[in-house]
């Protein structure tokens, strides 16, 4: 009884839950940046691509306003009603909390009725154009992981333009072109983003879809990333093996996706005529209830963690990575260049840890001897150690005491070819052997290995061996 009952439910849960959810959580796999397993030698880290949750990022940004004194209310002023244009006889007064319309009201709790909202002075000043800038700013690279969305109290405005900046507001580029007239505001074809494609998803278009004037019902414009998501995963996200191969393969797609700042530039308020009726110029204004931007901290798939501290988002780095996006190795883990970690093959993707530098070995210090699996460490080729790193023969390893690494053991770190491990200090070798797991021929340092030597190739073993040999080489400890 309690097993069917329990069936019911989970079944019922099911449903619900694929009602609830038309879409898949967007970029909600690679939650985890490393596990341990178990191999025949031993414990080990199997390292994996990670990334932050999805989450939603106005609690982080900074607002700009331009020109700075564009808020109403200071003086006060009247304006006319949403519903009714030639009602005017609503008040802005910043200086009174129930009628002050800051712009903080953009990002707060939605759930009061009325609304709250940020409100621009009116368009007093006509013919001078009534323009603002918003500037949303993180001071850290985020990747757009949904719409965006901006929720007007006012009418939508005639004409807008919403731009992505990558270098912190230094530089911009247009997002989308919004209008009531594509052809005579921005001399572009109207547009949807039904109208792109795989090849065209870049493209910047002028869109109609969501500048109708003056009118209570339509207050909402959206910037599609979905739509946008689902020309390479589906109309339901449900392949996104397709979207991440894409994102590995094409920077310029996954820039598209990028941004260090958003800046909404208000042009021209909702007229909805052709007309503007200088007579009641109270009636034209700016005015935002909400904006949502849900993303994540670009950590270039080397973190889960992203923390807000001191009002600075920053990435908590794993694989051995540092900097605000992970963008760079760690101080002596630079045994091959930096690179972000990918999405493929999917579920896990590939870390791309940084290694431990050549130069680190002189002073290993302490760590707890598990190593990256050769996944991690692109190793495709049996025939190739990768990294490619140059090793040099180290005649001795001073270690001290117990808080130095060991350089053999009969455990993981085997000596080759008959070598003997020597109070875990260093391998005593065969006379034909040399090098820090007597893994070389000696003759090939004196490069006198040849035909008549007696001595053939070198017995290479497994590509985990010899990654393991070259690890060894630098000393340098693995931090976790």
């Amino acid at each position: 009884m309690y097993l069917s009952r329990f069936l019911s439910i989970h079944a019922l849960w099911v449903t619900v839950s694929s009602v609830m959810q038309p879409y898949p959580l967007v970029w909600g796999h690679y939650d985890l940046c490393k596990t341990q397993i178990y191999t025949e030698e031993g414990k080990v880290w199997d390292y994996m691509a990670c990334q932050p949750e999805s989450t939603d990022m106005t609690k982080y940004l900074k607002v700009k306003l331009d020109p700075p004194d564009i808020t109403c209310g200071d003086p006060p002023e009247t304006f006319c009603a949403m519903g009714n244009p030639y009602m005017c006889n609503n008040e802005c007064d910043a200086s009174t909390p129930e009628l002050a319309h800051p712009p903080e009201l953009m990002f707060d709790f939605e759930g009061r009725h009325p609304s709250t909202f940020w409100q621009s002075a009116t368009w007093k000043e006509y013919p001078k154009p009534l323009q603002v800038n918003i500037t949303l700013s993180w001071s850290k690279t985020i990747e757009l992981t949904d719409n965006i969305v901006i929720t007007f109290e006012s009418g939508r405005p005639d004409q807008m333009i919403l731009e992505k900046s990558l270098d912190y507001g230094r530089t911009w580029q247009p997002y989308q072109y919004y209008a009531t007239d594509c052809l005579d505001a921005f001399h572009m074809d109207p547009k949807s983003v039904k109208d792109l494609s795989q090849h065209t998803v870049l493209e910047i278009i002028c869109t109609e879809e969501y500048s109708t004037g003056y009118t209570t019902n339509s207050k909402i414009i959206h910037f599609e990333i979905k739509d946008r998501f689902a020309f390479f995963a589906g109309p339901r996200l449900r392949n996104m093996a397709s979207l991440y191969g894409q994102l590995d393969t094409t920077k310029k797609l996954r820039d598209f996706f990028t941004v260090t700042d958003l800046r909404i530039r208000l042009l021209r308020p909702a007229v909805g005529e052709i007309f503007v009726d200088e007579l009641h110029l109270a009636r034209y204004f700016y005015a935002i209830s909400d904006i949502k931007v849900r993303g994540r901290c670009k950590c270039n798939l080397h973190a889960t963690v992203c923390v807000y501290d001191n009002s600075k988002l920053t990435c908590e780095c794993e694989h051995n990575t540092t900097g605000p996006d992970c963008g760079k190795c760690k101080k002596n883990y630079q045994g091959r260049p930096w690179s972000p970690g990918s999405y493929l093959p999917i579920p896990k993707g590939t870390a791309n840890t940084c290694i431990p530098s050549i130069s680190s070995i002189g002073n290993p210090p302490k760590f707890n001897r598990i190593w990256p699996n050769i996944s991690s460490l692109e190793v495709s080729n049996p025939k190739q150690v990768a990294p490619k790193l140059a090793l040099s023969t180290v005649s001795s390893v001073q270690v001290a005491n117990h808080k130095r690494a060991n350089v053999c053991d009969n455990e993981l770190l085997h000596c080759q070819n008959g070598g003997t491990c020597h109070n875990n200090v260093r391998c005593l070798c065969p006379a034909a052997y040399t090098g820090i797991l007597c893994e070389k021929l000696r003759c090939e340092e004196a490069g006198s290995c040849g035909s008549d030597s007696g001595q053939g190739a070198p017995p290479y073993g497994s590509p985990a061996l010899l990654l393991l040999t070259t690890l060894l080489g630098t000393a340098s400890p693995l931090v976790f």
